[in-house]
C-alpha cells in the first residue's frame, strides 16, 4: 500500500502449493475397508492437492467528502476433485471492482454509495490430462444506496441492487444448460431509538428472471420467473448497562437458483447425479429469534435461539438410487433430486468470554455451543445434511509481545438421519497457536499454528463426500511474516 492521503494504490499477489491431503490413519483404512480404496495411498487423500496464485491491483481517490476507487483481482486454482482420482480443475476468475461513496450531500441525502463488479470464471474439467467439459460464468453487479438524513430520531436507507449473469457449458460432462439470469431489487432499512429500546425494520422486493437455453437432453428453452418478498422487523432492550435483549421477527423468500432449477447431469464436484425442478417456486418461511446479550468490560455472553418454518424449502435428496454418467442405473452417481418440502428449523446458539487471570499477561476463558434440529414437517423425518450439536472451549493468553490460543470443539455424533443418509461419528478438534512480534522496523512476528492435535477421523456431516473425504490429520503449520 503506498499514498499521500488523496490518491493510494494497492497490489498483492501469492502462490501457494500443497501436496496431497494427509488423513489419520483410522481415516484411511476405513476408506480401504469401505471399498473406496482407490481415494488413498499411504495416508493420503488422493487428487486432493492444488496449485493457486492471484494477486490484486487497485487505486482509489480521497476527495473532500468521499471517495473512488476501481480494483482488478485474480484468482488461479489447478486442483484435483478427491472424487474423480484422474479428474483436475483448471480455474481462473477474473473480477472488477469499483467503489465511490460521497458524504453530506444534502438536507435531505446524507450519504450515497455505488458498487459495481463485473466477473469472468471459467474452469475446465481435465480427465486424463484431456480438456473435457469447460465451464463459464459471467456477470455484472450493482448496487446503489442513499441514507438519509434524520427525521427526528428515525435513521436509515434505502437501496436497489442488479445482476445479471450468464452461465455456459460446453462438453459431455455439462450437467445443466446455458442459462441467464436477470435480478432486480429494492430495499429500505429504518432504525429508530426509544429510550432504551432501538426499533428497526427492513423490506426487499426482488424481481428474478432466469432463461433456460435447452438443448438436446436439457429439452426445449425455458423462461421463469420470481417475485419474493422479504419483510424484517425487531427491536433491542437495553435493561441496564450490561444486559440487553433482542427479538426478531422475519418473512423470507428466496428464489430459486438456476442449478436447482435445471440441472439434469452428473455433479463431479459433488458425486452426484442432480435432479433439478424447474417447477419449483420461492422458497419461504417465517422465522423468529430472541437473542440475550451481556458485556461488562472484561466479560461478554450472549444466548440466542431461534425458530424456522418453511412452507418451501428448497434443498437437494438423495433418491438412494446410483446411477452412471447418464443417469442409468448401475452407477456410482448418488441420484439426488432437487425438491421443496414444508420444514422447520429450531436452534440454539451460545458463546462467551470470560477474563480469568490478570496478572503476567492476560488469560481469557471462551465458551461456545449450538445445536440445531430441522425436520421435514409432513413426514417428520429429519432433513439432509444437518450439523450435530456442537460444544467448545478454548484459552486466550497474551503477555507483551507473545500471544497464544487454546481451542477444543467437541462435535456428538449425528444420529438424526434424513432417508438414505449415514450416521456420522463424534469427534473432538483440538487446535492451537502461539505467535510472538518482534521489535522491528518491518512488524515481523513469527507464528505456529497446530491442527487436529488428537488426530481423529474427523467427517463433515455437511458435506456431500464426507464417506471419501475426511478432515486432514495432525499438522503443524510454521511460519514469518512482516509488514512494511
Amino acid at each position: 500500500d503506498v499514498g499521500n492521503g488523496s490518491f493510494a494504490i494497492h497490489a498483492d499477489a501469492y502462490q501457494r502449493l500443497t501436496d496431497d491431503l494427509k488423513i489419520p490413519k483410522s481415516a484411511a483404512q476405513k476408506l480401504i475397508n469401505d471399498g473406496l480404496a482407490q481415494h488413498t495411498n499411504n495416508r493420503r487423500l488422493l487428487n486432493s492437492g492444488a496449485e493457486t496464485n492471484g494477486g490484486a491491483l487497485g487505486a482509489s481517490l480521497t476527495f473532500e467528502k468521499g471517495y473512488a476507487g476501481i480494483s482488478f483481482a485474480q484468482a488461479n486454482n489447478f486442483y484435483g476433485t478427491v472424487a474423480e482420482p484422474n479428474v483436475k480443475i483448471d480455474m481462473r476468475n477474473d473480477r472488477w471492482d469499483f467503489a465511490s461513496e460521497i458524504f453530506d450531500i444534502s438536507d435531505v441525502i446524507s450519504r450515497a454509495k455505488v458498487l459495481l463488479t463485473h466477473t469472468e470464471y471459467q474452469h475446465q474439467e481435465i480427465d486424463g490430462g484431456v480438456v473435457g467439459t469447460i465451464f463459464s460464468n459471467r456477470g455484472n453487479e450493482g448496487r446503489i444506496e442513499a441514507s438519509h438524513t434524520k427525521l427526528g430520531d428515525l435513521s436509515g436507507s434505502i437501496g436497489v441492487q442488479f445482476s445479471d449473469t450468464k452461465y455456459q457449458a460446453i462438453g459431455e460432462e455439462a450437467f445443466m444448460p446455458s442459462t441467464q439470469t436477470k435480478k432486480q431489487g429494492v430495499y429500505l432499512y429504518e432504525e429508530m431509538p426509544m429510550g432504551k429500546v432501538l426499533l428497526s425494520g427492513a423490506a426487499r422486493l426482488d424481481y428474478s428472471q432466469i432463461s433456460s437455453a435447452g438443448g438436446d437432453r436439457f429439452g426445449p428453452s425455458a423462461h421463469v420467473s420470481f417475485a419474493p418478498t422479504n419483510i424484517a422487523i425487531g427491536g433491542q432492550y437495553a435493561m441496564d448497562s450490561a444486559w440487553s435483549i433482542k427479538l426478531n421477527l422475519s418473512h423470507a423468500e428466496r428464489a430459486p437458483a438456476a442449478t436447482e432449477l435445471f440441472a439434469l447431469g452428473k455433479h463431479i464436484a459433488t458425486n452426484q447425479y442432480l435432479l433439478g425442478n424447474s417447477q419449483l417456486s420461492n422458497e419461504i418461511s417465517n422465522n423468529f429469534e430472541v437473542r440475550l446479550n451481556w458485556k461488562t468490560a472484561k466479560h461478554s455472553a450472549s444466548f440466542s435461539t431461534y425458530y424456522n418454518r418453511f412452507s418451501n424449502f428448497i434443498t437437494g435428496f438423495s433418491t438412494g438410487n446410483l446411477v452412471d454418467e447418464s443417469g442409468q442405473l448401475g452407477g456410482s452417481l448418488s441420484e439426488t433430486i432437487i425438491k421443496g418440502v414444508a420444514a422447520e428449523f429450531k436452534g440454539v446458539e451460545a458463546q462467551g468470554k470470560f477474563r480469568i487471570y490478570e496478572g503476567q499477561g492476560d488469560l481469557d476463558l471462551n465458551l461456545r455451543g449450538d445445536y440445531l434440529q430441522a425436520n421435514d414437517r409432513e413426514t417428520g423425518k429429519p432433513l439432509p445434511r444437518i450439523a450435530p450439536m456442537r460444544i467448545g472451549a478454548g484459552f486466550d493468553y497474551q503477555l507483551d509481545r507473545l500471544h497464544g490460543n487454546l481451542d477444543v470443539l467437541h462435535a456428538f455424533k449425528q444420529d438424526r438421519l434424513a432417508p438414505q443418509e449415514t450416521t456420522t461419528s463424534a469427534y473432538t478438534l483440538v487446535n492451537a497457536t502461539l505467535s510472538y512480534q518482534f521489535k522491528s522496523a518491518f512488524h515481523l512476528e513469527a507464528f505456529a499454528k497446530a491442527r487436529n492435535l488428537l488426530n481423529e477421523d474427523i467427517r463433515d456431516h455437511s458435506s456431500y463426500l464426507k464417506e471419501i473425504a475426511p478432515m486432514g490429520g495432525r499438522s503443524l503449520l510454521l511460519g514469518i511474516r512482516g509488514e512494511f
